[in-house]
Parts: C-alpha cells; sequence; structure tokens
C-alpha cells in the first residue's frame, strides 16, 4: 500500500492505493490553500488513515502548484515513510515523446501511467478539472502530448470578473433539462455546460482523425476530474470514466522506478 497524493491549483486529491492500483479507500478532496492548515489540511487525513489502514510503504505525489511542494513535505516529515515525487524522469510504463518533457505537467504524467496500466494503448485521457487537459497515448510514440483547454468554472468565472452585471454561477452539476435559460443565471450555465460538452467534443473528434489517419486503432477515452459531471452523456464517444486515475497512476509510476532502483 502506497499513500498517493495529487496537489491541484483548486484542490488537493489523496488517497491509499494498492499494489494493483486498486483504491483501498474512497479518496478525499481538500483545499489546496489549506494543504497544511493544522485542523483542516492533510495531516489529520493521513494520520487517520494510518490509524485505520496501518503504515504504508511510501508517500507518492505528483503537484502542478510548484510553491506547495515545500509545504506538503513538511507536513509529511512526521510521518517517517519515504517521499517520492512524480517528475519528468519518472518510469511510467509508457515512452515519452512530447519534445520537452520537463513541461509536461505531473499530472498528466500520472494520467498516462495510469491510462497505460489500465486501458493500455492508445488512449486518451480527458482531466476535467480548472484547466481541461487532454493527453494522448498512442503504440508508436507513447505520451505524445495534448490539449488544453478552459473547465466550465473558469468560463463563468471569466463571465462574472470581466462583465458588469453577470454573476458568479458556481452550480455546474445540476442536469440541464431545457436549451433555453429562463434567467441569467440559468443562461449562463447552459452555455457554460452545453458550449463545454461541444468543446470537449471538437477537440475529440480532432484527436481521434488524426490518430486514424496515422493507422493508430481507435482509443480508449477516459475521464478523469472533478468536472466530468458537467458532461453527462453528451460525447459520442463510449466513455470510461476513472475519477481517481491521477491517483492509480501515480502508484504505477511509484511502483515502477522502485522496481527499476
Amino acid at each position: 500500500m502506497i499513500f498517493c497524493i495529487d496537489i491541484g491549483n483548486t484542490h488537493t486529491h489523496f488517497g491509499r492505493v494498492a499494489a494493483d492500483i486498486g483504491l483501498a479507500a474512497i479518496p478525499q478532496t481538500i483545499a489546496t490553500g489549506r494543504l497544511d492548515h493544522p485542523i483542516e489540511g492533510l495531516a489529520p487525513h493521513i494520520r487517520a488513515d494510518l490509524d485505520e489502514h496501518g503504515p504504508v510503504e511510501a508517500i507518492a505525489f505528483c503537484s502542478v502548484v510548484p510553491a506547495a511542494n515545500l509545504h506538503l513535505r513538511r507536513t509529511l516529515e512526521p510521518f517517517g515513510a519515504p517521499v517520492w515525487q512524480l517528475t519528468a524522469d519518472a518510469r511510467l510504463g509508457v515512452a515519452i515523446s512530447y519534445p520537452r518533457p520537463e513541461e509536461i505537467g505531473h499530472d498528466r504524467l500520472a494520467n498516462a501511467a495510469g491510462a497505460q496500466a489500465l486501458a493500455g494503448s492508445p488512449a486518451v485521457v480527458i482531466d476535467l478539472g480548472t484547466a481541461v487537459t487532454f493527453d494522448v497515448v498512442t503504440r508508436r510514440g507513447g505520451y505524445e502530448g495534448g490539449i488544453i483547454a478552459p473547465g466550465p468554472a473558469l468560463m463563468t468565472r471569466y463571465l462574472h470578473e470581466r462583465t458588469a452585471q453577470l454573476p458568479l454561477v458556481e452550480d455546474l452539476e445540476t442536469p440541464v433539462t431545457r436549451p433555453i435559460g429562463h434567467s441569467t443565471a440559468e443562461a449562463m450555465r447552459i452555455g457554460a455546460v452545453l458550449g463545454f460538452a461541444g468543446l470537449i467534443q471538437a477537440c475529440l473528434d480532432a484527436v481521434i482523425a488524426d490518430l486514424r489517419a496515422r493507422g493508430e486503432p481507435e482509443p480508449a477515452v477516459i475521464a478523469t476530474g472533478g468536472a466530468a459531471a458537467a458532461l453527462g452523456n453528451r460525447l459520442r464517444q463510449p466513455l470510461r470514466d476513472v475519477p481517481d486515475l491521477t491517483l492509480r497512476g501515480l502508484a504505477v509510476a511509484w511502483r515502477l522506478s522502485r522496481d527499476a532502483s
């Protein structure tokens, strides 16, 4: 068992992962800005996990917030377990053909490792968070790169911040039941949710067309991240929802790197 932590821009997700990358318990989430808070932060959750499930072999993490890494390491010191950070040098179980691997978000590397382990290649991972990332793993090139786009929460926040009268709409999970809004807030929510699905579909169509032209088989399409609910069933392609793919991929990369050392 290892304890895996994914530090995102808005939220940090964490949970215990077994050697077969199966989750031992439902992962939890805290605000990244409260990471080292003595009560609301990560330490009480780790302590409770260790008390309930016993020790772990290591603590593995990935982060897209460099400023949070030092706070995390200080938080983890009292627990005594080895701490391992996923970087572009880690073994992922898949080659990297991206020209500058050091520029790839570490959560995207974890997603690639998780996708390869769970579905093989080719695969397209759509990580639906504050920003939306597409990561493409192919049989010939391994991890090739992807696409970055705004998530639905960024759309509604931008409209609120850049206009004088539009409210801040935060409810993006309630299903859209009609395409015509009867209030300003509903109109904004419809625009974000329906427009978001259209954006995802257009990007996915372009990626799949490119893979077909290169002779790659149809890819597995995997969704992860907190904004997946906004997609509903609006994509034409079958979608495998793996909410905790990043944590599972962290476990894969840690195990491969450990075995190689």
